[in-house]
């Protein structure tokens, strides 16, 4: 039978979580490297035990693990993050110009094919990658050129926290980056394009043809539709069937298109999940309870998923990184929370459980597919 891998960041360490198909009972691993952040961790879709994840302190900086056994043992790789030349410099909140400054490891992607070879996205916002298994870490530069010093933070500051490879095409890579938009690349990053248009930002960005400069939270595909990209914006849930060339609003019936995490089950391309928040300055779900939306159509219509989780009185947050999908059949949905715990839904998000709590405040949340 199947296993599953949950993989989860918190504000002070990492844990591992383990299931065989049945997604019923739980054994828990962690924490890993106790009282640090952990931004994230995943696992290699060409070698399953081979894991990476990004440690990251205020007072000790930031360091790469990798565990070639699950996450039983870690070592620590390289940790070099240069900026490729003369950094320049990007827009601060008041829109005054300031230095590049590497801060931390916010996403790893590793790629579909070579375990050894990951993609980093940091902030300041940059594009790293590595060949050799994270020994070495170089800046893909190019990404920058594309209006860089126009750039500015989000609230959360100025991250590149998501990075999506089309499984058909290694040379085509998407990226979203808080504040500045999404961005994609068809020769494997030597050339970048933004890819904003249809996106409306009219409280932070009163023009409304801009080529950088949204607050993307976070993007999603599906392996099969590597055209078809899902987004939650600042504002706005949006699609995209034209590999990010233009968007459109899906938002629909939702109660706020407000949030982070976005998702895609596993084996319906037109189903996708959300996490409504109430508002950016107000972090927590609507009416105090936590409901998981879904939509079979892609958008536009939705259904509040609520059986199991919290349906009064919740007041926490579902971070960008925080959502993830199993492979299984039917698949499983994986939540984890601001409060410590993960929920997850062995039946495509009808009915949830928590399956770890009273963790530390849920950062990432990743799932693997094990044979």
């Amino acid at each position: 039978m199947s296993g599953v891998r949950v993989l989860v960041g918190t504000r002070k360490g990492a844990f591992v979580l383990t299931s065989d198909g049945k997604r019923e009972r739980w054994d828990i691993s962690g924490p890993h490297f106790g009282g640090w952040e952990i931004y994230h961790l995943k696992g290699s879709p060409a070698a399953p035990n081979r894991l990476y994840a990004s440690q990251s302190s205020g007072w000790f900086g930031q360091v790469i693990q990798r565990s070639n056994d699950g996450g039983k043992t870690w070592e620590p790789v390289g940790n070099q993050f240069v900026y490729d030349g003369v950094p320049g410099t990007h827009q601060w909140y008041d829109g005054t110009p300031r230095p590049w400054e590497f801060k931390r490891v916010w996403h790893l992607e590793p790629s579909l094919t070579d375990p050894d070879t990951v993609y980093a996205g940091v902030e300041d916002a940059a594009l790293f990658r590595t060949i050799d298994g994270g020994q070495k870490w170089q800046e893909l530069p190019s990404l920058r050129d594309i209006k860089g010093h126009l750039w500015q933070p989000g609230a959360g500051g100025m991250c590149l926290h998501t990075i999506m490879l089309d499984p058909g095409n290694p040379k085509r890579i998407f990226i979203a980056i808080s504040a500045a938009g999404v961005f994609g690349t068809d020769d494997a990053g030597k050339t970048w394009r933004p890819m904003n248009r249809g996106l409306k930002s009219q409280y932070e960005l009163p023009d409304p043809d801009a080529e950088v400069g949204h607050c993307v939270h976070r993007i999603a595909m599906h392996p099969s539709r590597p055209g078809v990209l899902f987004m939650q914006k600042h504002w706005d849930v949006m699609r995209t069937d034209d590999a990010g060339e233009s968007w459109q609003e899906v938002s629909g019936n939702l109660p706020t298109d407000f949030g982070f995490p976005i998702d895609v089950h596993a084996h319906e391309p037109d189903t996708i999940y959300v996490v409504p928040i109430k508002s950016d300055s107000e972090h927590y779900p609507p009416d105090g309870k936590l409901r998981v939306y879904r939509s079979r159509t892609g958008g536009h219509e939705w259904e509040a998923l609520t059986k199991g989780l919290p349906q009064s009185h919740c007041y926490l947050n579902v971070l960008r990184d925080a959502m993830a999908v199993d492979a299984l059949d039917p698949c499983g949905v994986y939540v984890g929370t601001t409060g410590g715990q993960v929920y997850a839904s062995a039946d495509a998000g009808n009915t949830w459980a928590p399956i770890v709590r009273d963790l530390p405040a849920v950062l990432s949340v990743e799932v693997q597919t094990l044979p």
